[in-house]
């Protein structure tokens, strides 16, 4: 059974998928922080897709696309990354398409795929890092029950810049 929280569900990513690659690739800032171009061409759109459905046999972790429950179109994507998960550790990143901002998907995407996370036995804390100036993302994070930890000083290389980063963060432990 997929995740679900509410207005999405998570969902493997498909080919019809590729308007979402071409959608996130416009915004200014998304492809300055993964493996999408900035205005991928069809081409790379499709390989981007082809990347997320690979990413848990390569053992990096788990990458979904959000869902719209009502039209299943996809809205955005997040990923559970397991590169520290014999430390007790995975981080979570996520985008939201501008089109579908503001209307509770990241949040609600964040809370299922934490749910999801809980069912890997050896599993002990999800990290999320954010930069201090994204008020959104800041807002979904802790609408998923994560808590503010720190601030990072040059901790991440975010186009050619270090950034300071926010660390947010959930353990299996919360209440």
């Amino acid at each position: 059974m997929p995740p679900t929280c509410g207005p999405i569900i998570l969902r493997e990513f498909t080919e019809a998928d590729s308007h979402l690659a071409i959608e996130l690739g416009a915004d200014p800032y998304i492809p300055l922080i993964g493996s999408l171009p900035a205005f991928p061409t069809r081409t790379e759109a499709m390989d981007w897709v082809h990347r997320q459905r690979g990413r848990h046999a390569e053992g990096i972790g788990f990458s979904f696309a959000i869902a719209d429950s009502e039209t299943g179109d996809a809205v955005g994507a997040i990923g559970l990354w397991l590169q520290n998960l014999a430390k007790g550790r995975a981080a979570v990143g996520y985008s939201v398409s501008p089109a579908h901002r503001g209307h509770g998907f990241g949040g609600a995407a964040i809370q299922a795929l934490t749910t999801f996370a809980w069912t890997i036995p050896t599993l002990h804390r999800i990290e999320l890092y954010i930069e201090p100036w994204n008020t959104g993302s800041i807002r979904v994070a802790e609408s998923g029950g994560y808590r503010r930890e720190g601030l990072l000083h040059s901790y991440q290389e975010i186009g050619g810049t270090r950034r300071d980063m926010l660390l947010y963060a959930t353990t299996r432990d919360t209440p």
